[in-house]
């Protein structure tokens, strides 16, 4: 797509897209009369040139900045505290996440907790907790800097308890961004694992929504154009990373989180286990389990996968083939090929499968998934 001007679209959240679009931060705040931004991101991030260049640039503008950057990779209950006690300290009037789908899981759950004060989880969405989202949040604003999870246009945060590390969802429509910069320059400096691993975890979001057993047409069709950018892009975002690569590269990664709406699958509760208690990052979890995800599910799926397939414009339209393309892609990126060489060891299968079951994507697989069948697929993966 022509990436010169910033287009705007709305999904319905309002996406301002396009080289240069976080420039208009500043502008946009005071037009919402706002100036007291909390700007949540994470340590690595904090210190990157573009991120002091936004931060600079509000300042010069008036705008009182106040940065909370003291999060983990894989959030847990008790940044969204820590960062809860910032607001409160510094008394802000809004917040803007900045980053990948960690930061902006934390931003949105810190803006869920400025107005909710009970305990966290008893807002989890898997057991009805939504409900309890009653009040008003702060204005929230998102700003990608990855192009991986989609979390700028979703209306969720995927929390962990510190201590047993299960996930939980908290969701409400409420917890959209009122805005989300997508400015694919933000990508351009993303180190080639991060680009990677960031890109097959949109691949995977669009692929298991594509699959999910929930009927959604509309989501249907975002998920598989997600997947026809993504197979034209990710190489080159790796490898020769250009401004359309990178531009093609965020969209998808939105579209997947707008399509996964639908649901998500096996492939996820594979993953969220070794992020919980390996730190794994996300979307290399997901990358080394998607071929093993994608094989057990093609036996019912023949129709899906030749749609998939043909997405792709593989010669043969069989889900085998695309999880052989999908096997070559990750070894063409450098994704691993295996468990065992991102640091799990045979001992923790039956724990991670115990995990991966009670884990709450793989309810929405188009296939039942039996604990066996997790342990089963950790073996194939190690």
């Amino acid at each position: 797509m022509n990436i010169d001007p910033i287009i705007q679209f709305n999904i319905p959240t309002t996406i301002r897209f396009g080289c240069g679009a976080v420039k208009e931060l500043p502008s946009y705040l005071r037009q919402q009369n706002l100036s007291r931004p909390l700007v949540v991101t994470d340590a690595v991030i904090a210190q990157l040139p573009f991120f002091k260049g936004i931060v600079n640039e509000l300042m010069a503008k008036g705008i009182g900045v106040e940065v909370f950057a003291d999060t983990h990779k894989n959030p847990v209950k008790s940044d969204v505290y820590k960062g809860t006690q910032v607001w409160d300290d510094t008394k802000r009037d809004c917040i803007i996440g900045i980053g990948g789908g960690a930061a902006l899981d934390i931003a949105r759950a810190i803006a869920l907790r400025v107005n909710h004060r009970e305990d966290l989880f008893k807002y989890d969405d898997l057991i009805g907790g939504d409900v309890y989202v009653t009040n008003d949040v702060p204005h929230f604003i998102a700003i990608p800097t990855t192009a991986g999870t989609g979390s700028e246009v979703g209306r969720s945060a995927i929390i962990a308890d510190d201590e047993t590390h299960q996930k939980r969802i908290l969701f409400s429509p409420k917890l959209m961004a009122k805005v989300v910069f997508a400015d694919p320059l933000l990508t351009m400096d993303l180190p080639a694992p991060i680009t990677a691993a960031t890109g097959m975890d949109a691949l995977t979001h669009n692929l298991e929504a594509f699959l999910a057993k929930n009927p959604n047409p509309i989501c249907d069709g975002i998920a598989l154009e997600g997947i026809r950018m993504i197979g034209r892009s990710l190489e080159n975002a790796v490898g020769q990373p250009d401004e359309t690569s990178r531009a093609n590269m965020l969209l998808a990664s939105m579209m997947g989180a707008i399509a996964f709406q639908k649901g998500l699958g096996v492939v996820h509760s594979l993953a969220h286990p070794l992020s919980s208690l390996l730190d794994t990052h996300h979307g290399l979890a997901n990358a080394v389990n998607l071929p093993y995800g994608m094989a057990f599910n093609i036996i019912g799926c023949e129709e899906q996968f030749r749609r998939i397939a043909r997405t792709l414009e593989l010669k043969e339209e069989t889900g085998e083939a695309v999880v052989k393309y999908i096997k070559e892609l990750n070894e063409r990126i450098h994704i691993p090929s295996r468990l065992r060489d991102i640091g799990v060891k045979s001992e923790q299968l039956d724990t991670l499968a115990d995990m991966a079951i009670a884990d709450f994507a793989h309810p929405n697989n188009p296939k039942p998934v039996s604990r066996t069948d997790f342990k089963a697929l950790y073996e194939q993966a190690l």
